[in-house]
């Protein structure tokens, strides 16, 4: 099941039974929702919905005045977009089904059941949450191009190549899910996922920290907190960043170099909502939305066995990627005036104009390292330029002979477009092996430094074929 953290919306509980609203709205404050309200008298109810806010509604069906029956079409006919869930007792189950029928989501019996009634508010939520995302994205996309969110100030583009992606994002930004934002290095992935922060509403903080290298011990104390004796040295509370995230964000960046032991404690947490501070037993409860950030190829990374293909799933709920600068050339141009702009600020110079050579320069390289990359190129540009425009140099310098090596690498996968159809992915290794050994003279480590594999690697394979040809 998975963790629902406090919607965006407003669930309402309606019984006129005061026992049955304390005991249902303690159950699910203790789950974490917050966002609450209470009604004992049933004419409340439309006015409340119709002032906006409410998502799911738990209608008891048997009230004085007005009955959960007699709302119930109301709701459905002039309130379509909010779900119902029926609160009956043990005799009137026909009525129950009967509600289904008029545009209830589900029904609930009294007493209610703890777990059911979990169950039952978790998927109404989920299904409000993909509806309303759903109606979002609808509404983004069919906007005209060129409006963006105040949240995207920071991301420099005039090409349409990040426009659906933004859009994207500002119909996401909202849900309580978690999301996974991948691109190469220097693209820009923190800048969005402080866009979805910017653009949730959420009143918390935005909390980033990279988590490559971290051991198991300190991932955990640096995001749970620690309370006295802990471990040694650890004499007083700590309150980890998941505490400081609440009603806010915590970003995760290269969350492909976790370690697999915090893997596990990130999944408990994305579940569940739950946690527990090191050295404590007190378990408690997060509000803080995940998004988490990587430069590497996670599908890989679960085919070696170095990434939780469970935790991988509960990342993706929402999925933003990022291209890389060589895949969106048409923001160059805006990207070396904004880089040039903020370079002449820093260093008290008036930005110099790019000569159109340089981009020309630019268009051929393959930028491994993306805006971030860029921006160097042009601060050195910059910082070396006394007067006139942008001097060549500094790019020339920076670049060196890789452009040669973008146009050959190039030219291979040109090779492909020979065939009719493609070879097979054995079949296109089995004939690496075979040049490699061929260039190497049969010697099978020179062979595997050619292919940037291990020996073992090409024994492996060469061994493989060889019983193939005995058989």
């Amino acid at each position: 099941m998975s963790s629902i953290f406090s919607p965006s919306f407003t669930i309402a509980i309606v019984d006129d039974d005061e026992g049955v609203l304390d005991s249902v709205e303690s159950v699910l404050r203790v789950e974490g929702f917050d966002n609450l309200v209470t009604i004992r008298e049933a004419g409340d109810l439309l006015p409340i919905i119709e002032g906006g806010g409410i998502g799911v509604v738990l209608l008891d069906i048997a009230m004085p005045a007005i009955s959960g029956m007699e709302l119930l079409p109301r709701i459905a006919q002039e309130h379509p977009e909010v779900a119902v869930a029926m609160i009956t007792a043990n005799g009137d189950i026909e009525r129950a089904v009967e509600c289904m029928r008029l545009g209830a989501s589900d029904y609930l019996v009294k007493p209610v059941d703890r777990t059911r009634l979990i169950a039952t508010v978790r998927r109404l939520v989920e299904m409000e949450e993909l509806e309303r995302e759903n109606a979002a994205l609808r509404e983004r996309f069919l906007e005209p191009p060129g409006r963006r969110a105040a949240a995207f100030a920071s991301i420099v583009t005039s090409g349409a190549a990040l426009d659906s992606i933004m859009r994207y994002t500002e119909a996401v930004a909202p849900s309580s899910h978690s999301v996974l934002i991948t691109g190469e290095t220097g693209v820009g992935k923190e800048l969005f996922a402080r866009a979805v922060h910017d653009l949730s509403g959420r009143k918390g903080e935005f909390v980033p920290v990279n988590v490559a290298g971290l051991d198991d011990t300190f991932f955990s104390d640096l995001l749970f907190g620690h309370r006295p004796g802990a471990f040694t040295g650890a004499t007083g509370i700590l309150e980890g960043l998941i505490e400081r995230a609440k009603d806010g964000t915590l970003f995760l960046d290269e969350i492909g170099d976790l370690a697999s032991q915090s893997q596990v404690k990130l999944l408990r947490l994305l579940e569940a909502g739950e946690y527990y501070p090191l050295g404590s037993d007190i378990l408690k409860r997060s509000r803080a939305r995940i998004v988490v950030a990587t430069n590497r190829d996670l599908g890989a990374a679960i085919e070696m066995g170095e990434f939780r293909r469970d935790l991988y799933y509960r990342l993706q709920r929402h999925r933003i990627h990022i291209p890389p600068l060589r895949e969106r050339l048409e923001d160059l141009s805006v990207l070396v005036e904004h880089f040039a702009a903020k370079a002449g600020a820093e260093l008290g110079k008036t930005p110099p104009l790019a000569p159109p050579e340089l981009f020309s320069l630019l268009r051929r390289y393959d930028f491994p390292g993306n805006v971030r990359e860029l921006e160097t190129m042009v601060f050195e540009a910059v910082n070396q330029q006394c007067s006139g425009p942008l001097p060549l140099g500094p790019f020339k310098a920076a670049i060196g002979n890789r452009i040669g090596a973008s146009a050959r690498g190039a030219s291979k996968a040109a090779m492909f477009r020979l065939f009719e159809s493609l070879p097979s992915l054995s079949e296109v290794s089995e004939f690496l092996v075979d040049e490699a050994l061929r260039r190497s003279k049969g010697n099978q480590s020179a062979a595997a430094r050619l292919l940037g594999v291990s020996p073992q690697a090409v024994c492996k394979r060469v061994k493989a074929r060889r019983f193939d040809r005995e058989d």
